[in-house]
């Protein structure tokens, strides 16, 4: 599904990533691991297109098509989908009509008409519940006002309601306490199938425990130093990450 080859990337003509070679199956859960500065945020924000990351080597391709020059709409559209470490606020507009004209924008790009009213509200009940989210929840602005469990909540919404091929979670963690963590883990579960892959990206061991990844990998100094199964991580957690930096790349 994903493959990136010897991925170089810069920002100010700083290089921050030296050479990052990585595939992603179908029906896999992928983390990313590694120290602050490793890289692993700036992976996610290159993989999803954020324009002020510059590509000077390498490519980044998703079911055979290389999406280095595709726009972050444009391969949003192709199934690319990135939940932000801090997610913004967006005053005025209400989850429910954020994720309507979300949808609809998808389905445009796809030469397809607007979702039929009766059917996006079927739709976004059903994952409200999936999800154990309150209706209530769904007319207040987007991220506004909401505690840092509910704007990862509501980022696994988006990514339920998208049903993206590729889920890139940028430290979702971050900022959650334990029954946040389940919620979110617990979506983020419910969402997994053979169709679509997710990549985690994490500073701790914790939260894998809730989301069992297939495959680790360490990011150092831009490259990814060591790979391995669930075990790596628990390794990460007891020895820190000292250890590690002088690996060859696996």
């Amino acid at each position: 599904m994903l493959k990136i080859n010897d991925l170089h990337a810069s920002v100010e003509d700083k290089e921050i990533l030296n050479g990052i070679n990585l595939e992603v199956n179908a029906g896999e859960v992928h983390a990313i691991m590694g120290p602050n500065g490793s890289g692993k945020s700036t992976l996610a924000a290159v993989i999803a297109g954020k324009e002020e990351f510059e590509v000077t080597k390498g490519n980044v391709v998703l079911d055979g098509e290389d999406l280095v020059d595709d726009a972050p709409e444009e391969r949003a559209h192709k199934g690319v989908f990135l939940s932000f470490q801090y997610p913004v606020e967006i005053p005025g507009v209400s989850v429910t009509n954020f994720m309507k004209t979300a949808i609809n924008e998808t389905r445009k790009a796809k030469g397809l008409e607007d979702m039929p009213a009766n059917q996006m509200l079927k739709l976004i009940r059903e994952k409200a519940e999936m999800l154990e989210i309150d209706r209530k929840f769904l007319s207040r602005s987007l991220n506004e006002g909401f505690s840092g469990g509910e704007k990862k909540r509501n980022e696994i919404f988006q990514m339920a309601m998208l049903e993206p091929k590729l889920a890139i979670l940028d430290e979702t963690d971050s900022g959650l306490d334990i029954d946040a963590l389940r919620i979110v883990a617990n979506g983020v579960n419910k969402l997994k199938s053979k169709d679509n892959a997710v990549i985690v990206i994490t500073h701790y061991q914790r939260l894998l425990e809730y989301i069992v990844p297939d495959f680790v990998h360490v990011l150092h100094n831009g490259r990814i130093v060591k790979s391995g199964g669930k075990e790596l991580a628990l390794e990460l957690e007891e020895k820190g990450y000292d250890w590690i930096k002088n690996e060859a790349v696996v």
